[in-house]
């Protein structure tokens, strides 16, 4: 996979700033500030998915047996600096935190990510789950004129076969916790004060959705869904 070009960066900078050329017809230079300030936001970007690149390897290295030790010299820093920025815990969401619907879902989506020897759970292993059956997700879907099948199909033809032979240890990626972490905040606002809530389908789904980034934001994106009706 080529990396981004400086050249192609540059360009996409020119292209999204709507400010900078604006006046071009009455002084002679783009507003170099304003294009200085997009600049800034795409290198954000970029090393926001950098830092989520390196955070799912992290996660992996330690569910193996790897010190933080042997995570600090792979990546070049001590084993201190690398617990620093790494060591907080995620929260981790058993089956006594979601509906007996989701916890269906979530068997399909270990298995699909086990047939593939995929040694991650990402958000299409997610979405492909929660299409695999009829559920609040695959009606909410329905509701909104969005095929639960179309989806299926879409995620599934974008699944890539992988290597991994520890299918009893895999980790969710930074976008999949994001995403029921999303989940379990729409359940509590819709559940209010009370009881602990339960983590629906149709609550996982909007998490998807919302993180606005992965392959199921865009599998959903592609198929039409619009985040502010869903």
């Amino acid at each position: 996979m080529p990396l981004p070009d400086l050249d192609d960066l540059i360009a996409e900078v020119d292209r999204t700033c709507d400010t900078a050329h604006r006046a071009a017809t009455s002084q002679e230079q783009p507003d170099w500030l304003a294009l200085l300030t997009t600049a800034a936001g795409v290198a954000g970007q970029l090393q926001a998915l950098a830092d989520d690149l390196v955070e799912d390897y992290v996660e992996h290295c330690r569910m193996h047996g790897h010190s933080w030790t042997d995570v600090g010299a792979a990546l070049g820093v001590t084993r201190q600096a690398v617990q620093q920025r790494f060591q907080a815990p995620h929260k981790r969401y058993g089956p006594e935190t979601m509906t007996d619907d989701l916890r269906l879902a979530m068997t399909h989506v270990k298995r699909v990510a086990v047939q593939h020897r995929n040694n991650y759970i990402g958000t299409e292993h997610l979405l492909w789950g929660l299409t695999a059956g009829t559920n609040s997700a695959t009606r909410l879907l329905r509701s909104l004129e969005v095929s639960p099948d179309d989806i299926h199909r879409a995620v599934g033809a974008r699944f890539s076969v992988g290597a991994s032979q520890a299918a009893e240890r895999i980790a969710w990626t930074p976008y999949s916790r994001r995403a029921i972490a999303i989940a379990e905040e729409r359940a509590c606002a819709e559940d209010g004060e009370g009881a602990e809530p339960l983590i629906d389908c149709h609550h996982l789904l909007h998490g998807l959705a919302r993180t606005g980034r992965g392959v199921a934001a865009t599998v959903l994106a592609e198929a039409g869904l619009d985040l502010s009706t869903l």
